[in-house]
């Protein structure tokens, strides 16, 4: 699978459990905590009654990069934490993480780019665990 402008992602044989435990496993390996989890199908399903495959997010944190990137430039806030998510689509387990890069380059700060460029290659190590 290819990546999309805004997400690092790839498809794995391993079923949506298995991948949720092992994109925890590999996000602490890369010093992540995940601070935030929200479960999508349930979520829709309590609020709307509607059935979807299994769709969670972790709200994945490293914080020395957080609090450069606050230090530097507060509002970066409103885009963190980095989420990266699990999901089945069409039977098939997908994992995809942020791709920071991009996002943290739109507010034009040299140390910004700097956290991005790092944390997008912490995730970018994320998600290719799931390939090996």
């Amino acid at each position: 699978m290819k990546d999309s402008p805004v997400a690092l992602q790839t498809t794995t044989p391993l079923s949506f459990a298995d991948a949720v435990a092992r994109a925890r496993e590999e996000l602490a390996r890369e010093g992540f905590g995940v601070l935030t989890e929200i479960d999508v199908a349930a979520t829709l399903k309590k609020k709307l009654d509607v059935d979807r495959e299994p769709y969670l997010i972790l709200g994945a944190c490293h914080p020395p990069s957080a609090h450069k990137a606050l230090w530097a430039v507060p509002e970066v806030g409103v885009l963190l934490p980095c989420n990266v998510t699990v999901s089945v689509e069409g039977g098939t387990t997908v994992v995809r993480a942020m791709d920071p890069a991009g996002v943290m380059g739109i507010l034009g700060s040299k140390e910004l780019a700097e956290v991005g460029a790092d944390i997008g290659a912490r995730l970018r190590r994320v998600v290719d665990a799931f390939c090996a």
